[in-house]
Parts: C-alpha cells; sequence; structure tokens
C-alpha cells in the first residue's frame, strides 16, 4: 500500500493563491471552467502579506468588469501626484492631469488578495491551502500532473488539462520547465533598496523620489496609518544592522526635510533588503504550462508594475483558456505568450528608465559624474518639458 493518493483535478490548475492565482481562479470560476488553486501558505499569511499597493487605472478596469473592485472602491484611494526632490530643488507632477489623464488607486495588495480569496470562497471556489507544488510533470502531453507535499508532509498527485504557474519566481512552475526550452533575459541593475513599512501616516500627499548624492530614498502612502519607505542600501548589509533611530536620520536627511518639513515616525514593523533585477522569460507557454505574474517575469519595484501585469496577463489567460475548453478555440492560448511578453517589455522599458534616473554610481571618477550630469538634465527635462511629462504619465500609470 502506498501512501500517495491520486487526485483528478478538474479542468485547470492554478499554482498559488496571489492575486494572479486569485483574479484568474475567479474569472474562471464566473466562466463556468472547474478550477482548483494550491497555496503553501496558510489563509491568515495571505491575509496580512504586505506587497505593492499601487493599483493602475487599466487593471481597476479589469477588476471592475469582472466585479472584483468592490472592497478598493470602499477603501482604496484616489492617487495622482509624484513629488522629485533633487540638488535642484523639488518639482511634483499631477499626473492625471497629463498623459492618458489617468491616475492609480492605492489599495495594499493583502487586502486585494483577501477580498478574491472571499469571492472565490464564497461562490464555491476550491483553495488547497498548506500544499506545496514540488514538480510540474508532463506538460507537453494532453494530461500534465502536479505532485505536491500536503499539509501533513504526505505525497500527492494532481491532474488537470492545464496548469496555470502563479507561483512567482522560486516555484515549482519555474523550476518544471524543461532544459533548454526557454530563453532567460535577467539584469542585475546593481541597486540595493531596504523596503520599510513604518506604523506612521504618510508625511506626504504625493509617492515622495528624493535623488539625493547618499542614495536614493522613497516615500509611498499605503493606508492612513501606514507608510512604505525606501533607503538605497549597500548591497550586502543585513536587514537589521541599522536601529530605528538611524533609519529614520537617514531619511530625512536624503528627503531634505530640514528644507521641505519633517517627516512622521512611528515603528518600523517590517524590513526586507531588496536588489533590483529584471527577469524575464521567453515564451510563456509551454504545452498545458503557462506562466503568469512573477513566474513569467519578474520586474524592480521601481515603478511599480508587478501586480498589475499579473492582474493583466491573468485575464488574458482566463479568457483564452475559458474559449478553449467551452467552444474549442485554442486561438487565445496560441497568442497568449506573445500578448503578455509585449507588455511586460514596455513595462520593463520604464522601470529601467526609472532605476536610471533615481540612482547612479557614486564617487568621483569621470563616470560617475557623467551619469550624475545627464540625470540632472533628465530630471530638468521632466520638471519643464510637457511632452516628457506626458510620456512619464503614460508610462507611469500603464502597463
Amino acid at each position: 500500500m502506498t501512501d500517495r493518493k491520486i487526485r483528478k483535478a478538474t479542468d485547470v490548475l492554478i499554482l498559488g493563491a496571489g492575486p494572479a492565482g486569485l483574479v484568474l481562479g475567479n474569472l474562471l470560476q464566473d466562466h463556468g471552467v472547474d478550477c482548483v488553486v494550491l497555496e503553501r501558505a496558510e489563509p491568515a499569511h495571505l491575509r496580512t502579506r504586505a506587497r505593492a499597493g499601487f493599483l493602475a487605472a487599466g487593471t481597476v478596469r479589469i477588476l471592475e468588469r469582472h466585479g472584483l473592485a468592490d472592497g478598493l472602491h470602499r477603501h482604496g484611494r484616489a492617487h495622482s501626484t509624484c513629488e522629485f526632490r533633487t540638488t535642484d530643488g523639488r518639482f511634483r507632477l499631477d499626473y492625471s492631469r497629463l498623459g492618458r489623464g489617468e491616475r492609480h488607486t492605492v489599495y495594499p495588495q493583502q487586502q486585494l488578495v483577501t477580498d478574491l480569496l472571499t469571492r472565490f470562497t464564497a461562490a464555491g471556489g476550491r483553495v488547497e491551502f498548506a500544499t506545496e507544488a514540488v514538480a510540474v510533470l508532463g506538460a507537453d502531453t494532453g494530461r500534465p500532473s502536479v505532485t505536491v507535499r500536503e499539509a501533513d508532509g504526505r505525497p500527492a498527485t494532481w491532474r488537470a488539462r492545464y496548469v496555470a504557474g502563479c507561483d512567482g519566481r522560486h516555484g515549482a512552475a519555474r523550476r518544471s520547465l524543461p532544459a533548454g526550452s526557454v530563453r532567460r533575459h535577467h539584469h542585475d541593475h546593481g541597486v540595493t533598496w531596504l523596503g520599510l513599512l513604518a506604523e506612521a501616516p504618510p508625511s506626504l500627499d504625493a509617492v515622495g523620489y528624493a535623488v539625493h548624492e547618499r542614495g536614493f530614498a522613497g516615500h509611498m502612502a499605503r493606508t492612513r496609518e501606514i507608510t512604505r519607505y525606501y533607503l538605497q542600501y549597500e548591497r550586502g548589509t543585513p536587514a537589521g544592522a541599522w536601529s530605528e533611530d538611524r533609519i529614520w536620520d537617514e531619511l530625512e536627511l536624503r528627503m531634505r526635510t530640514t528644507q521641505y518639513g519633517p517627516l512622521r515616525r512611528g515603528r518600523i514593523t517590517q524590513r526586507a533588503v531588496v536588489d533590483l533585477e529584471s527577469d524575464v522569460l521567453e515564451p510563456l507557454r509551454h504545452g498545458a504550462l503557462f506562466l503568469v505574474g512573477d513566474a513569467a517575469g519578474l520586474i524592480s519595484p521601481s515603478a511599480a508594475k508587478g501586480a498589475n501585469l499579473a492582474v493583466l496577463a491573468a485575464s488574458l489567460l482566463a479568457r483564452a483558456l475559458a474559449d478553449d475548453l467551452l467552444h474549442g478555440d485554442p486561438a487565445g492560448l496560441d497568442a497568449y505568450s506573445a500578448r503578455c511578453l509585449t507588455s511586460i517589455w514596455r513595462a520593463q522599458e520604464f522601470s529601467h528608465w526609472m532605476i536610471g534616473l533615481l540612482h547612479g554610481p557614486s564617487g568621483p571618477d569621470g563616470a560617475a559624474l557623467f551619469h550624475d550630469a545627464l540625470r540632472r538634465s533628465r530630471l530638468a527635462s521632466l520638471r519643464t518639458s510637457r511632452s516628457h511629462q506626458d510620456w512619464f504619465a503614460e508610462h507611469y500609470v500603464g502597463v
């Protein structure tokens, strides 16, 4: 007798219950397509895991179209202003009046995930928590399977017509890709951030980008009581190396609070070291396995694109899967990879531009001085050129 259990899943097996997986699950369920979500974490972890918080206008439209926007309409806040602080002064852009006239909605990702999870399970959707996907097998066949480790530690196998890898950069979907089947585009931007969550009200009514000779500092509101901050950080330094007082002192120095007013301090509740990297796989379809969200392409947080790209890809894949499974039309599945990669690369290009705008090599050598002069010129153009501002606004909000 074996302790391996064979379970026949329905049509689509979704790996991961983040925004990509839960949007996909909700949309498939609305189409009448059977699906199961496998998630290695417990529900409480999903509901409290702090991640991104800026939803683009297109993302909000997708959520509205499918009845998934009630929570963000009740609790989200419209946002349309960013402020740049530099050695040459400060300036603001109201990007809702530029480009396509669109704005962000600030809504913490953990609240969106809670909304999506509640709706999915209330409508009968099935999520297997504390279930870790180990490997995707037979993706090039008509009946792939996924081996998992269940909450009690025992192995099991799930089967489905299609598998959606929404389980991130280090998940089973990526690990299971056959050697030589994918082209990886990877770039380390050479910049590290210390990401912080503080129990402190926002100090600005804008996203704050501070360009300073000691490194970048950023201010992003999350709620009326919580603010996310970023500090450019020396690579290899542990997240806990600096005291809270040192962190706040450094934030105030780089954000030039002696000129523009103090920050509202509070207890720092979360720290994480983030190495800014870009990582894209091509193609995003491998037989019956589809890559979605961070599994498809990792993007730096410099332009707040990750969750928005995940929702867009999930909506495209849901429609394509429904067309194939319900109507026998595979055209959407065939086009999925190319359509997603177009958006991913546009977002990557803007993120790369933002990294260059906000950071630069330090030191007195000629290359660093040249880069800093270019950066000052770019910021001056962004401050004064309407066409440059329109380009920024369109790409800052769009995916």
